[in-house]
């Protein structure tokens, strides 16, 4: 049987480079978060004080009158009883960051940072454990699951005019595609407060952010004061299952069509980000895991 054409696999820095001194120490760790949260919190200072950046502050109960996105992502999914209890406690950390953004107004030269609005995830202000991803494996921590949040706001900007100055995606595939609605890869890390989200507007309209927790999905809107000219349609491309000494990676991009709303017709398309990340998982029989040198 002919090998699949494949091109080689090149995996991104991440992944290659040696463990960091705090995976090799894990007692460094918090001296090492606290200096990024230091530097991040001086970043933030310097960026008032300068006027270069705008944080958006306000928020607003009463909605934009046009609907632009919307989308529903499942609250609980299929996954070991042990990793169940944290999935429920998700839920409340979900509602608790849903809150804070919910009504989130980001005018026009305003920047919006998943980070600054939602704060830092504290037992104090009523979070509790939930399930964080930490070097590919599911891990209890305050605070966990709030990913879900920031992954439906990245999902709805993609649709829309507004800019995505930062996100960080995780450098692991932890769990199988079961039940998967959005192309793997669109999703972002959040750590409280140097991994971010940041999205800036650099259009003329308002945008507002609708969140909120239902009994089954976490619910979310993007809204505008006037609808743009385009519309977006976003796709994964290149999906593959590489397996390479032993470890099994998968790749893929994420390209943005951008559709004119009068015609119908295609009036671009970006490459937003290409993807690779290991597999922590074992593939299913239906996935066709491809072997490479």
């Amino acid at each position: 049987m002919a090998m699949p054409d494949v091109e080689p696999l090149e995996l991104p820095a991440r992944l290659t480079a040696p463990p960091r001194l705090t995976q090799r120490h894990p007692w460094l760790l918090p001296a090492a978060m606290a200096a990024h949260r230091a530097r991040r919190r001086t970043q933030w200072a310097r960026d008032a004080w300068s006027g270069r950046v705008v944080w958006a502050t306000r928020l607003d109960a009463s909605d934009l009158p046009v609907r632009l996105k919307q989308h529903g992502s499942l609250l609980l999914r299929e996954l070991d009883p042990d990793q169940m209890r944290l999935q429920h406690n998700k839920v409340t950390n979900l509602r608790l960051a849903a809150s804070r953004v919910d009504g989130m107004v980001i005018a026009p030269g305003e920047t919006f940072s998943f980070n600054r609005v939602v704060g830092s995830c504290t037992r104090r202000k009523g979070y509790v454990d939930g399930m964080r991803l930490s070097n590919g494996t599911a891990e209890a921590g305050v605070g966990g699951g709030i990913c879900q949040l920031a992954n439906l706001v990245h999902w709805m900007v993609l649709h829309s005019p507004l800019t995505v100055v930062e996100r960080s995606e995780h450098s692991f595939d932890p769990f199988p595609d079961r039940g998967r609605v959005l192309p793997w890869g669109v999703g972002c890390s959040i750590v409280y407060n140097y991994v971010d989200l940041v999205v800036r507007n650099d259009t003329d309209h308002a945008f507002q952010l609708r969140t909120r927790v239902g009994e089954r999905y976490l619910h979310g809107q993007l809204r505008t004061d006037v609808r743009p000219e385009h519309s977006y349609q976003v796709e994964a491309r290149g999906e593959q299952f590489l397996r390479q000494d032993g470890r099994v990676y998968r790749r893929n991009q994420i390209w943005r069509r951008v559709i004119d709303r009068v015609s119908g017709e295609k009036v671009g398309e970006e490459l937003v980000k290409t993807n690779c990340a290991l597999v922590v998982y074992e593939p299913g029989p239906e996935v066709e895991v491809i072997d490479v040198p």
